[in-house]
């Protein structure tokens, strides 16, 4: 008996390998951002060298793409506008070219996601992967479990590896969403498998001691529980969500009175838990501070340069909409705007249609709301995490583009066809007319 043995094309064998080695590039890169103790971060330097050898070897903006490039490049002009403004320019354009990498991550995730779908995945997986460990460390080190754990927390609380707990704990929510969304939509069997690492990142998130970070995640948590709630028709599956989001909110109450009952953990949560700490209220807090920088844009329209209203103030604006007005001037502030209302109305827009990409960007939805609010009270224009956010919706925005151009190109293929038929049965016929006489 002979075996007939059937040899790949060469050409599809290197298309797969360099379809592997493409995403475990981009996995290694999101994975990295959930450790940035010191900075530059390796995930600076290794996504700088990875967007070039993309960029040089196939990477395409499609016309999808484009308005997020222009207003980003052009909120970072504003910037550029506004440092012609200061005396002392000092790291102000290292601070501008941070942004203006930070925004081609973003250009960067939209692209690519928008070219392999397949990159959600691995993007996701990656992230998660991340938050799990960066949480363990954070806990690890809240409860000093071992020698050198202080590393690892910042002002007692949970740090993670990052320098700031309220940046730790923001990084945590799109991961822990994406679980929360698997455990509500998964099989059954498989449960265990998304509850364990949810409940790692949920503690990393509450250790993390920031009241930011908490009405993150409750509040995408309640947006994410409300549209799958309207997505699907299924009776069942709503009975299923409510009683799940029931026992979810049980066990977290549950969980939180254990924690509470450290002395520790107890005092420092009753701490946090205020809506409005001194350092808000005060004569010169953060909320005097809106109102006297709001004041101050309107007389300076270029903006005052990046950082320098810290040096006035003795604190940063703490409002991404301020430090917009105040970093890269009203230009600045205005794309900025645009760029936020034009990702909500295009992702809105996509958010309930089946699509293999659409839980992915469910939640990264919900969560990028959550940080647009949570931009009225702190600066988020160098969270490594928020320019994902934007690429993945806006790769999902390119996706859904190309899915309804091929389908209005099939309708067109369609349409044509009997036509043609016709007109060659047309022909056919006077042909045979004029062979009959």
């Amino acid at each position: 008996m002979s075996a007939i043995t059937h040899e790949l094309p060469r050409a599809a064998v290197n298309a797969k390998l360099i379809a592997l080695i493409s995403s475990g590039a981009v996995g290694l890169g999101v994975l990295l951002s959930g450790f940035v103790i010191n900075e530059p971060a390796p995930y600076e330097l290794y996504m700088a060298g990875l967007i070039a050898i993309w960029a040089l070897f196939g990477l395409r903006l499609s016309r999808s793409v484009v308005p997020l490039l222009v207003l980003l490049i052009t909120f970072n002009i504003g910037g550029m506008i506004s440092m012609s403004q200061m005396s002392d320019l000092m790291n102000t354009p290292l601070y501008l070219a941070v942004s203006l990498f930070l925004a081609f991550t973003a250009v960067f995730f939209a692209a690519v996601t928008e070219m392999q779908p397949g990159l959600y995945r691995v993007i996701f997986l990656a992230y998660v992967t991340a938050a799990v460990v960066t949480s363990l460390l954070g806990i690890l080190g809240y409860f000093h479990a071992f020698p050198g754990a202080d590393m690892f927390t910042k002002y007692e609380r949970a740090a993670g590896a990052f320098e700031d707990p309220n940046v730790f704990g923001p990084f945590l929510a799109l991961p822990g969403i994406y679980l929360l969304h698997r455990l509500l939509t998964g099989s059954p069997a498989k449960m265990f498998i998304y509850a364990v690492p949810l409940l790692i990142i949920v503690g990393g998130i509450f250790f993390s001691f920031s009241r930011g970070a908490w009405g993150l995640f409750g509040a995408s948590a309640i947006l994410l529980t409300g549209a799958l709630f309207l997505q699907s028709s299924s009776g069942r599956f709503r009975l299923r969500i409510v009683v799940m989001s029931v026992a979810a909110f049980l066990f977290l109450a549950l969980a939180l009175l254990i924690a509470l009952q450290i002395p520790s953990v107890a005092e420092l949560f009753t701490a946090r838990a205020q809506l409005a700490q001194d350092y808000d209220s005060a004569r010169l807090g953060r909320f005097a501070r809106y109102g006297i920088g709001f004041m101050l844009a309107l007389e300076k329209p270029f903006g005052i340069g990046p950082l320098v209203f810290g040096q006035i103030y003795g604190e940063d604006t703490h409002d991404i909409w301020l430090k917009a007005l105040m970093d890269y001037g009203w230009l600045g502030f205005v794309s900025w705007l645009t760029m936020i209302c034009w990702t909500l109305t295009s992702g809105f827009r996509i958010l309930f249609r089946d699509r293999p990409w659409q839980p992915y960007v469910l939640c990264a939805y919900v969560v990028l709301i959550g940080h647009i609010a949570l931009g009225t009270f702190i600066d988020t224009d160098h969270w490594r995490h928020f320019y994902l956010l934007l690429g993945l919706i806006w790769g999902g925005i390119g996706l859904e583009y190309r899915h309804q151009h091929a389908i209005r190109a099939d309708a067109q293929r369609t349409r044509s066809r009997p036509r043609i038929s016709v007109d060659r049965q047309r022909h056919m016929q006077i042909d045979s007319n004029r062979s009959g006489v």
